[in-house]
């Protein structure tokens, strides 16, 4: 199982000050360097994180593969057509939410997804899906013409008793496994920590989880480089 780590809260301390430090394309070397097999960003609309010429500077220095969330805008499609990164994930964004709060709204959107997609796969974009593990939602990511699906893991990290973490545990695995059968490649993130994820080194359909906050956060306690490495050697155990 691969680790791709989002450098979004880097940049958040960042801008605490509006200055230099920490750069979050330090960061991103870094991670690559610790074992990360990806870098992951998230260019919001009101910017609050991430900027442009953070993402400009990353897709000039990652070597593994940058990964840009962003919302279904024209905006941001054209910004992705111009970077240029190996891969784009689509994601549900609201103004005033402190983090993603939930899976892409596919069913509601799905009129206009492959439409939108078309031009970001043209220039040799892969797309990634962050969607609710349910198979309506697998299906409609791979009409619209996705290669990925990222398994929205937020209700799992919530779970405060072992019956309702194994009840969306069996849903993240049966979604996962539905999603192979159909050909997509599949990823899981949010929320997810040294304390819950030994679980997922179990999904074999699952190739790669995607974490930030929780790496960032323990990172302002022990280091980039030894956070990274507590996922690593749970993940890989």
């Amino acid at each position: 199982m691969r680790l791709a780590v989002n450098v979004d809260h880097i940049a958040t301390l960042r801008n605490a000050r509006n200055e230099g430090e920490p750069d979050p394309v330090e960061a991103a070397l870094l991670a690559e360097k610790s074992g990360a097999s990806g870098i992951v960003c998230h260019l919001r609309e009101d910017r609050r994180h991430i900027r442009d010429h953070d993402l400009e500077r990353l897709r000039q220095s990652v070597s593994t593969k940058l990964d840009l969330e962003m919302a279904m805008t024209p905006e941001m499609q054209a910004i992705a057509i111009r970077t240029r990164p190996e891969l784009i994930t689509l994601v549900p964004e609201k103004r005033e939410e402190l983090t993603t709060e939930g899976g892409f709204a596919i069913k509601a959107l799905f009129g206009t997804l492959a439409e939108f997609i078309k031009p970001i796969r043209d220039n040799g974009i892969l797309v990634s899906m962050f969607i609710e593990p349910d198979e309506e939602s697998i299906a409609l990511s791979k009409r619209a013409g996705a290669d990925i699906v990222e398994m929205h893991t937020g209700t799992y990290s919530l779970c405060t008793d072992d019956a309702s973490r194994e009840r969306e545990l069996e849903r993240i695995r049966s979604a996962a496994r539905y999603a192979r059968q159909e050909g997509l490649a599949v990823v899981a993130g949010h929320g997810l920590t040294v304390r819950n994820i030994a679980p997922f080194r179990d999904i074999r359909e699952i190739e790669e989880v995607s974490i930030g906050h929780a790496i960032i956060a323990r990172a302002a306690f022990i280091g980039l480089p030894a956070a990274i490495g507590e996922i690593l050697d749970i993940i890989r155990r």
